[in-house]
């Protein structure tokens, strides 16, 4: 059986990607729900956003260049999209050949934004995978990204703003666990399923289970067993602790659940901004089965104004069951172990290169 080079990370979204775009407001671009639909309330009378969800899709974060500035996906371009993902799945669900050993880097059709990941470097059939089947609809319209700026980008940031750090997976550096990525140590799922903002990560997992009480609401990410608190009408904290998901707050406007949040920390930096970000979401029950999400980014010290995007989560067929991870914290003691040996190989081969040739034993005069 051929092998699926389908493996995303944060990069497979495009996160390592950036280029020149004026930013457009995220709620403009939405279709407006249809009016025949009331979204229910719960016991408390708040808007009933409580159920499991996933946002699995087809849809990069950013725009494919050849999109230009087209939002809506054309007819046909949906059909090779989804067409090929299910030939894909076709094919990688048949059984596999005892016999034909291991074939990596078989499959040519391979998205962009997948191959930003680094291609086919998990070895995984597809059969194991739930990247998602369909292109993503919002207000039933396909979409080509996840942002909604002109051209399906992040904005062109300030003059003088410093460079986004870039993508830190940790691939490479064994001086210590906490230069390893988030996601391999189990702290944080890969990609931004958590966020916020919170996107999918093309890879699987992307479920989640919203519970709301009088004062809070619960997010539940599966992708790595992570739970979002947003504090119902509070202030934000100012002691400077910066949680691994930030600081979020929240209120309802009408059906909508409002969520900002801020003191997010530096490893969780979005497209390099991370000190003075506010993301601001936006949770609207559209239909009974589709959850509208938008998102906003505002940071003046790298943006002139604040962009976004948007994305649909639909109704989860299934119940969401615990994502145990510990494969990183598991490994983490022979990979560092492993590091040390090697290092201390090289040291002893460098001191023995470097020290003086041993002097030559000195020939006695034969005896008569």
């Amino acid at each position: 059986m051929k092998r699926a080079a389908i493996l995303a990370v944060s990069t497979a979204l495009g996160l390592a990607l950036a280029g020149p775009s004026l930013a457009a407001p995220a709620k403009a671009a939405s279709a407006a729900p249809a009016a025949a639909w009331k979204a229910p309330r719960n016991a408390m009378g708040q808007p009933d956003l409580a159920g499991n969800w996933t946002n699995a899709t087809l849809t990069p974060l950013i725009r494919n260049p050849k999109y230009g500035a087209q939002l809506v996906m054309p007819p046909d371009a949906v059909k090779a999209e989804e067409s090929e993902m299910a030939r894909q799945f076709a094919e990688g669900n048949k059984p596999t050949d005892p016999n034909a050993g291991v074939q990596q880097g078989v499959e040519k059709n391979v998205r962009p934004e997948f191959a930003a990941a680094g291609g086919d470097v998990g070895g995984y059939n597809i059969g194991w995978l739930d990247p998602g089947s369909q292109v993503m609809r919002v207000g039933g319209e396909p979409r080509t990204s996840l942002i909604t700026t002109s051209d399906g980008r992040p904005p062109k940031r300030r003059d003088g703003a410093p460079a986004p750090a870039g993508f830190r997976n940790g691939l490479g550096s064994f001086d210590s666990y906490e230069t390893r990525s988030l996601g391999e140590r189990c702290i944080l799922g890969f990609g931004r399923n958590a966020g916020p903002p919170m996107f999918p990560n093309g890879f699987y997992n992307n479920n989640y289970q919203i519970v709301q009480t009088p004062t809070y609401v619960a997010i539940d990410v599966e992708m790595v067993h992570d739970i979002r608190i947003v504090r119902l009408n509070a202030q934000h904290r100012t002691d400077g602790v910066r949680p691994w998901m930030g600081d979020s707050v929240g209120h309802y406007e009408g059906d909508t659940l409002v969520v900002e949040t801020t003191n997010i920390p530096e490893q969780q930096n979005f497209f390099g901004s991370w000190k003075n970000l506010k993301v601001t979401e936006r949770f609207t029950r559209v239909a009974p089965n589709r959850l509208l999400y938008q998102f906003t980014i505002d940071d003046p010290s790298l943006w002139e104004k604040p962009w976004g995007g948007e994305y649909e989560f639909s109704t989860l067929k299934g119940e969401l069951y615990e994502y145990a991870c510990h494969e990183g914290n598991y490994a983490l003691p022979g990979m560092l172990a492993g590091a040390r040996n090697q290092e201390k190989e090289a040291a002893e081969a460098a001191a023995k290169a470097a020290a003086p040739p041993a002097a030559a034993p000195s020939k006695g005069k034969k005896g008569a």
